[in-house]
């Protein structure tokens, strides 16, 4: 029967990945900031090569800059896990009739009789590890993360803001005059801004066309305000 069941009715529900959370980050910076730093540069150079360099530049900052705050934000997650998780060690050492009374207090609000609480909270508590890990998870909402989680992070932020930035500097490569350059650059990006804010959508759950227009209006308009204000001060 359990089987049948499985197999009418399958599961649709999104498992988020870290993998994904970091490539969404670093390559959505990545696509938009080398974007709008080439354009900012064409409205006031006239020659591609200043552009590579500084769009060269940008990446290599911004990929390691990226690329840490990842990694701190790994580590900060797993050094609040790990003070969590020695307070309530000790929470469970020192005060154990209060942490048994918050364990029935979570089978209380779901439903479960006062027998069946008690019954649960003892049987927990027959365990230190089992009964720690059940108040991390369930009290505290905390799962325990990944030990590599940080260097992980870095690596992906970092490699996802390189391999987007060189999306919209890659025509300046090729073209000598920046006008052309950016003009062939913004198709590029725009459609790959279009792309990837249709997949991260629809991944997410969000309407993909909805998700897709804002993304790339937002590429569209900080290149425009970085051309224009280029523009406005070469002048």
């Amino acid at each position: 029967m359990e089987t049948e069941l499985s197999s009418s009715h399958p599961e649709k529900h999104l498992r988020s990945s870290d993998l994904l959370t970091d490539v969404v980050i670093g390559m959505s910076d990545g696509l938009t900031v080398p974007f709008a730093l080439a354009a900012g540069l064409s409205g006031a150079v006239s020659n591609t090569s200043i552009i590579v360099i500084a769009g060269i530049a940008e990446i290599a900052a911004g990929s390691i800059a990226m690329g840490l705050g990842g990694y701190l934000a790994g580590k900060t997650e797993i050094d609040h896990y790990e003070a969590e998780l020695k307070r309530e060690n000790e929470e469970v050492d020192t005060v154990p009739e209060k942490e048994k009374e918050e364990v029935r207090e979570f089978f209380a609000n779901i439903g479960l009789s006062e027998e069946m609480q008690q019954k649960a909270a003892d049987e927990i508590s027959k365990d230190k590890k089992q009964w720690v890990d059940f108040m991390m998870k369930y009290e505290l909402g905390l799962d325990k993360p990944d030990p590599k989680r940080a260097t992980k992070s870095a690596l992906n932020i970092g490699l996802s803001y390189a391999v987007g930035g060189l999306v919209p500097l890659s025509p300046y490569f090729f073209i000598d005059i920046p006008s052309e350059a950016l003009r062939i650059s913004a198709v590029i990006t725009l459609a790959c801004l279009f792309v990837f804010g249709f997949f991260k959508s629809r991944i997410t759950g969000v309407n993909p066309w909805a998700g897709a227009l804002r993304v790339t209006v937002i590429g569209a308009l900080a290149a425009a305000a970085a051309f224009g204000v280029a523009r406005l001060f070469g002048a």
